[in-house]
């Protein structure tokens, strides 16, 4: 029975290969990778000490390289004639450019990453060809790259968008190629929930003020699109170059299929995500309390898709894993006849409840419990948080509006998002 293999790099290092037969998938680190100084493991689920890996947790890793979302993957298998149910085949097609530091390329190639000198591989896009991708990615999720582009790449995510590279330099956007990384995630925003670019923005810059670690954002309007930029935490400018810096979501670190990222549909909790950071951090005390921080912070602005797949780990050699800086936050506040605030229900349970409306003080209690933090003590940064959002979130506001960003939704989440503050700490301080 023939069997086919995609090589795994690393920054220009063979991390391992991972082989499909019978439609079973295996995976092997590279010897040389393991006896490397400067290696790390493709996943806290994978351990770097052990040579055979189950097809379940390598197929579950790799699913969670790929878009969450049904349409785009059915339309990448009629594109490259190939199962929208294979991730292997899929990721023969898209793997070039995948979320941490790795890149999925036929062994045959190995040799144009592993040796050849690096070179910067970019097709410019004018400010024209880049509000055409926006509208093709913002009206048919699949088309991330078109039929000439040369480079491929994967997201994970249910969310139209793209990846590309943007010059240090001169700011101009580009399509990257084999070992030139993407740089930035563009997600243009579609109409049905107004101003979700601009939320999106004002939430991450609002975590920051908090004091919580955040990708850096921007917003940007091609055309008549409004588009979240995000600059990519796992990829850093080293010299005249961008380095790709390896992590996983919270579902790959528990080999858990993407498709379950929410709690209630069997995907992990807070104790879950607590006991993986408590394993395998390498400063876990400080990354709980970052992560109880976002917990909190999701409470109050409604954050209603903070689930697993939304929080990340960073790896590096040497064993050191952090708390990836937080990402994909927005609230439903703004938008009350989409997202009723009577039935908004979390990602994941706080305590015993996911309903927004029905979370108390004993709910977080227990919560205080799951991450092993004193009960007094977080109860105190509820109302710690709570009181900083009221001052935080207007002039958050105002930052924006000086960014020349006016839509109506900013002093909305403004205001919705001060009202719930002061309500939480009311009704939490005379508890």
């Amino acid at each position: 029975m023939k069997t086919d293999t995609l090589s795994i790099i690393a920054n220009r290092q063979k991390l391992g290969a991972v082989s499909y037969q019978g439609n079973r998938i295996s995976f092997r680190y590279a010897p040389s990778w393991q006896e490397s100084p400067g290696a790390f493991p493709l996943s806290v689920s994978i351990p770097l000490a052990l040579n055979e890996h189950s097809h379940e947790i390598i197929e579950a890793y790799l699913w969670g390289l790929l878009p969450d979302n049904k349409t785009v993957l059915d339309q990448w298998g009629k594109q490259f004639h190939v199962s929208s149910r294979n991730v292997f085949r899929l990721l023969e097609h898209v793997g070039e450019d995948c979320a941490g530091a790795i890149q999925f390329i036929p062994e045959a190639r190995e040799n144009e990453l592993l040796e050849q000198p690096y070179k910067e591989q970019v097709s410019w896009l004018t400010e024209d060809e880049l509000s055409e991708r926006m509208q093709l990615v913002l009206h048919n999720h699949g088309i991330q790259r078109v039929a000439t582009d040369q480079g491929q790449f994967s997201l994970a995510g249910a969310q139209p968008k793209i990846a590309l590279y943007q010059s240090p330099e001169s700011g101009t956007w580009g399509i990257p190629r084999g070992q030139t990384p993407t740089t930035h995630i563009l997600k243009p925003a579609a109409d049905n929930f107004p101003g979700f670019a601009e939320n999106e923005h004002f939430c991450l810059t609002l975590a920051s003020a908090l004091g919580i670690t955040t990708t850096d954002s921007a917003v940007l309007h091609t055309g008549d699109i409004p588009v979240i930029v995000v600059r990519r935490y796992d990829r850093i400018l080293q010299g005249s170059h961008f380095t790709r810096i390896h992590q996983e979501d919270f579902c790959q670190a528990r080999a858990i299929y993407p498709h379950l990222k929410y709690q209630s549909d069997g995907g992990p909790s807070v104790e879950d995500i607590a006991n993986v950071i408590w394993d395998v951090s390498s400063d876990a005390y400080q990354d709980i309390l970052t992560f109880a921080d976002a917990l909190i912070l999701n409470f109050l602005i409604a954050g209603t898709d903070a689930h697993a797949k939304n929080y990340s780990l960073l790896i590096a050699q040497n064993n050191q894993v952090r708390l990836a800086p937080l990402y994909d936050i927005a609230s439903t506040l703004p938008y009350p006849l989409e997202v009723s605030p009577h039935k908004a229900k979390l990602a994941m349970k706080v305590g015993s409840t996911y309903q927004l409306k029905k979370i108390e003080p004993r709910h977080w209690h227990a919560c205080a419990k799951q991450l092993r933090l004193p009960q007094a003590r977080f109860m105190e940064r509820i109302n710690d948080i709570a009181i900083q959002i009221q001052t935080l979130a207007p002039s958050t506001a105002k930052k924006l509006n000086n960014q020349g960003l006016n839509h109506p939704v900013i002093r909305k989440l403004s205001e919705t998002i001060t009202q719930r503050a002061d309500q939480i700490h009311s009704q939490y301080s005379s508890d």
